[in-house]
């Protein structure tokens, strides 16, 4: 994990822990995955890794003298932002430039340093990117999102022949694009490598919970689809964006 761009820009002594605090200053969120939990914060792991790599791509973080900052893209309870807050590094025995002091509401007189804050992460340009389109067709590589993820099922359904596999995938499909029409926030977005897609739920075994995310993917006024998520791979994606609202993702 040292090659995680964040861990070359600052030194963490105790990243798990500050990972809790994290968790604990801004407003309360799940962050643990539902299929293997653990108690390392994980969907915050990945968020705060991801987010930092956007915003160095960005060029979004900010340095003051011997002080640097970036956005979380975290608030509190009361819609304070948050920031992660370094200084120069002193140790002689590592290369890494910047220490980790801590987070840092937007009001904490350490953050008085810098001229001005910097923003938070940007994932897309339209915010009609954000919304599924249901008069669009939604073309479905049904082949290669069972050969390819076979794994991904639940078990009594991985056992199952590739053909009525197929026809039970196609039928859930279309019941998630109902339920799209009732509830356009059911397609939530997430982003990865360098894309906005979509995720549809994957009512599999039973209607009242996803088993699966379809990831549906936008090109010349078609969507395509052919592959898809766990759900702890799905949130890790969609929470860089933010808290998904439809709780198919977090059942």
């Amino acid at each position: 994990m040292s090659n995680l761009p964040l861990f070359s820009f600052g030194w963490f002594p105790d990243f798990k822990r500050n990972l809790s605090e994290l968790a604990s200053l801004v407003m309360n969120e799940d962050w643990n995955y539902k299929l293997t939990p653990s108690s390392d914060y994980p969907v915050l792991f990945n968020y705060i890794h991801h987010t930092f790599s956007k915003l160095e791509g960005e060029g979004k973080i900010e340095v003051e003298n011997d002080y640097s900052i970036f956005n979380t893209g975290l608030v509190t309870e009361n819609q304070e932002e948050v920031y992660a807050y370094f200084q120069s590094n002193k140790n002689p025995r590592t290369q890494i430039k910047w220490f980790f002091i801590g987070w840092r509401k937007a009001s904490d007189r350490d953050l008085m340093k810098f001229s001005k804050l910097p923003g938070s992460a940007h994932y897309f340009q339209n915010p009609a990117e954000l919304i599924y389109d249901t008069r669009l067709d939604l073309r479905i590589n049904v082949d290669h999102i069972i050969t390819d993820n076979k794994s991904r099922f639940p078990a009594t359904l991985s056992a199952m022949d590739n053909y009525q596999l197929g026809i039970l995938l196609q039928g859930t499909i279309d019941d998630a694009k109902r339920r799209i029409k009732r509830n356009y926030k059911t397609a939530i977005p997430q982003f990865y490598k360098g894309k906005l897609q979509l995720l549809l739920p994957l009512c599999l075994m039973t209607k009242a919970k996803a088993d699966l995310a379809l990831v549906v993917e936008k090109e010349n006024d078609i969507y395509r689809a052919s592959t898809c998520l766990t759900l702890d791979m799905a949130i890790n994606n969609a929470r860089l964006i933010a808290k998904p609202d439809d709780e198919w993702l977090r059942p």
